[in-house]
């Protein structure tokens, strides 16, 4: 298998499972920014303290802005929400400082944009990072949890926004 083929059909496999959709926000000295990622989750609950693990393109702007804040809050997007997936994503082409305009939210106790309508925030502190390749892998502290009263999360997989239903 040829270099091309191993990567469209790894492109394929992944695109066959579904995961929430976040947006990783922050703000500090290295700016306002925030992304969509769909490479979110839990590492840990036991620990110093609760841990999460993200992966944002080298590229992005909010990468760098959450390394140099060293802080950020991950929102796992309401069901309602592919509108703000979209905007984090670059699919609407809006200036990264115009993008908190157009979405409701707050600021948390340190400091970081916290989405309002998510069903969850966790807000983080940054404590190490690895450049694997083409991506910076985040994993960060959880320092506070905020729960919406709805937990229905926005999910995407195969190549499209989906909803999670009960299977009876």
């Amino acid at each position: 298998m040829d270099d091309e083929e191993r990567k469209a059909k790894f492109l394929e496999a992944m695109s066959r499972g579904a995961t929430f959709v976040s947006v990783l926000t922050t703000d500090g000295e290295g700016g306002r920014f925030g992304v969509t990622v769909s490479s979110m989750t839990s590492v840990a609950a036991e620990g110093v303290a609760p841990t999460i693990l993200a992966c944002v393109h080298q590229l992005s702007p909010a990468a760098n802005a959450i390394l140099r804040n060293k802080q950020f809050c991950a929102n796992i997007l309401h069901e309602s929400q592919q509108e703000i997936s979209d905007l984090f994503s670059g699919r609407q082409k809006t200036e990264h400082g115009q993008r908190f305009d157009a979405v409701k939210w707050s600021k948390s106790g340190n400091g970081q944009p916290l989405i309002t309508g998510a069903t969850a925030n966790f807000e983080c502190v940054l404590r190490t990072s690895v450049l694997w390749e083409t991506h910076h892998v985040l994993i960060a502290h959880v320092l506070a949890v905020h729960l919406n009263d709805d937990p229905r999360a926005l999910l995407y997989g195969q190549r499209a926004y989906r909803r999670a239903i009960d299977i009876a």
